[in-house]
């Protein structure tokens, strides 16, 4: 799998203006890039990141438009790397987004808002109904953490930890019942 950039709106040009050009060269890089891939058995992941912090100028930014550039597109190997931190800034509604767009999902990512720290760090988010969903939906792929650790790296994981032990699990991911 690789995240496949979508650039940027040009300095001093209106978005709306060049939209259509953007969205028609976007589409013929994919299909041409989708193309590359496929004879690598390799997974394109486009990631809408959010226009309203992290980058003004980025071109993709929500799974809307993620979906229908897919879709226009039409490659399988193409796929919704959907980050939850960037989706709700720009949507909220996860819950219905995760189901939504639930099948053109090849990769997630996580931090909390407003912050982008750890999962358990003060913010909008309530992951552990995150993940229930996730694991409901049949998500089977990683979870990346994309997020400003406010410690070490161990301190930064201690979120995870907490879960397991939430759910009955063990650190290392294995039942206690198992054993």
């Amino acid at each position: 799998r690789i995240h496949v950039m979508a650039g940027r709106v040009p300095l001093g040009t209106d978005r709306a203006a060049v939209a259509g050009e953007m969205e028609t060269t976007f589409i013929e890089n994919l299909r041409y890039t989708a193309d590359l891939l496929s004879q690598e058995d390799m997974i394109g992941l486009l990631e809408p990141i959010n226009n309203r912090i992290t980058d003004p100028r980025y071109y993709l930014n929500t799974p809307h438009q993620a979906a229908a550039i897919l879709e226009k597109v039409g490659r399988p190997n193409l796929k919704l790397q959907l980050d939850l931190f960037h989706c709700q800034i720009m949507d909220g509604n996860l819950s219905q987004n995760l189901e939504t767009y639930f099948p053109l999902i090849g990769h997630i990512q996580i931090a909390q808002v407003p912050g982008r720290h750890e999962p358990d760090s003060p913010g909008e988010l309530n992951f552990p109904y995150i993940f229930e969903l996730l694991e409901s939906l049949g998500y089977t792929g990683y979870v990346g953490c994309e997020y400003a650790p406010k410690g070490d790296t161990l301190e930064g994981l201690g979120w995870l930890r907490s879960y397991w032990e939430s759910r009955g699990l063990q650190h290392s991911g294995t039942s206690k019942a198992a054993k």
